[in-house]
């Protein structure tokens, strides 16, 4: 037997067509909503207070664990040293959250204007 070469045959992937979409979305022009505007500023907000704090805190960790080490280990002539280096350390650790505090405050300061207005757009009925 010969097939028709009269008929159309079609077959349908859903699967495909996700995947077909998913890869057209990644090649078009992003417009970002409202609402997505206004996530990615409130995330934005806390970055920079979040990556600073995190630097100082672990500076301090640092330093603190040298002051440790010239006390404890290298105790001679570091031991006074040491101490000081621990206790630097144990300030900047102790610093780390009121820094975050002071960064982010600024920042939502800063950031205010916009995300209010996009708030009062948002919840304004159409």
């Amino acid at each position: 037997m010969e097939p028709n070469k009269d008929v159309f045959q079609y077959t349908y992937s859903a699967k495909q067509q996700e995947e077909i979409e998913a890869i057209r979305k990644k090649y078009l022009p992003s417009q970002e909503d409202k609402m997505e505007q206004l996530r990615r500023l409130d995330k934005s907000a806390t970055k920079k207070g979040t990556a600073l704090s995190i630097v100082v805190g672990v500076a301090g960790c640092l330093l603190m664990g040298v002051g440790m080490c010239c006390s404890m280990v290298w105790m001679g002539n570091l031991f006074i040293p040491g101490i000081v280096l621990g206790l630097l350390g144990i300030a900047l650790v102790a610093a780390a959250h009121p820094v975050y505090r002071r960064v982010t405050k600024k920042e939502r300061e800063k950031l205010a204007p916009r995300i209010l207005q996009l708030t009062e757009e948002l919840s304004r009925p159409e």
